[in-house]
């Protein structure tokens, strides 16, 4: 069990776009498990690898419905209809903001098997997915927050 220091705004691994994983190797798996072990210790739901300062397209998420991993993940459809709720982000501590987005999204990645994964997520779940995918993109919540409070 490796538990990483997170990263802060300000970090430029933070808004670069994450490189694409061609292979999963033991080292893939491994960063999983450690990025699972450093979501856990920070009592955070999300984690993408640019917050720990390796630049791949890496999430971890678990809001509650068990731990969910994604190498290479893209939202491919989002609902039309949106929600707004207050995010905040490890990597951004004593801040937190209201974010709108979408209600539901369908993302497609790949699981540490290399098999292709097909998630239908609405809620929380889907906004958790969001929010880690945005930061493979170099995307912070307070880049499309409303408005921002400091705690």
């Amino acid at each position: 069990m490796a538990i990483y220091q997170i990263v802060e705004i300000g970090a430029d691994v933070l808004r670069e776009k994450a490189k694409i994983v061609s292979e999963i190797t033991p080292n893939i798996e491994k960063l999983l498990e450690n990025m699972a072990d450093t979501m856990y210790a920070a009592e955070g739901i999300g984690l993408a690898a640019p917050q720990i300062g390796i630049s791949k397209q890496v999430i971890v998420v678990n809001v509650g419905e068990g731990l969910v991993e994604l190498i290479n993940p893209a939202v491919v459809e989002q609902s039309e209809d949106q929600d707004v709720e207050t995010e905040g982000c490890l990597s951004i501590p004593g801040v937190t903001g209201d974010v709108v987005r979408a209600a539901r999204v369908r993302v497609q990645g790949l699981n540490r098997q290399g098999e292709a994964v097909d998630i239908q997520a609405e809620g929380l779940f889907a906004r958790a997915l969001q929010h880690e995918i945005d930061h493979l993109a170099g995307v912070l919540f307070v880049d499309k927050a409303r408005k921002t409070y400091r705690k």
